[in-house]
């Protein structure tokens, strides 16, 4: 996992990572919310799933969530919608489709089921490394979005 960046928010850290995907097979990014009770205990953890055509910063920039998740001690998860870069499948003229447009399912027809991975990235890989890499709380979960 690497850091892209982090800065400090309400007494906790707001992070954005990437790392290597198994499942989707390219670099993922996501970011992650670390309120500060998180330094002495683990903390549940909340799931915010983004629409068509976002990625993991649009929660960020536009869903203030990091007083009320400070306040709480909730860690905040969230993830891209799809997978991107060189050598992804992608339809870049058409905005429901492709890069932007995973909707978190795996496909299963080429050339998207290489790189489309979503569920499974979402229900194996990410929780996992979040586990590893996080003071959270795996068996205190939920799940937001918007779209």
């Amino acid at each position: 996992m690497k850091t892209v960046s982090t800065s400090k928010s309400h007494g906790g850290i707001q992070g954005v990572y990437s790392h290597d995907s198994k499942s989707t097979n390219c670099e993922m990014t996501f970011a992650v919310f670390v309120p500060p009770q998180a330094e002495t205990q683990k903390c549940p953890m909340l799931w915010y799933l983004s629409g068509l055509t976002c990625n993991h910063a649009n929660v960020m920039d536009k869903g203030e969530y990091r007083r009320a998740a400070a306040k709480h001690g909730i860690i905040m998860v969230c993830p891209d919608t799809s997978p991107r870069g060189e050598g992804v499948a992608d339809e870049p003229d058409n905005w429901q489709f492709g890069s932007g447009a995973g909707f978190y399912v795996d496909a299963t027809q080429a050339p998207y089921a290489k790189n489309y991975q979503m569920y499974s990235y979402l229900i194996e890989e990410l929780p996992k490394l979040i586990g590893e890499q996080f003071n959270a709380d795996m068996s205190n979960q939920g799940i937001t979005g918007h779209s």
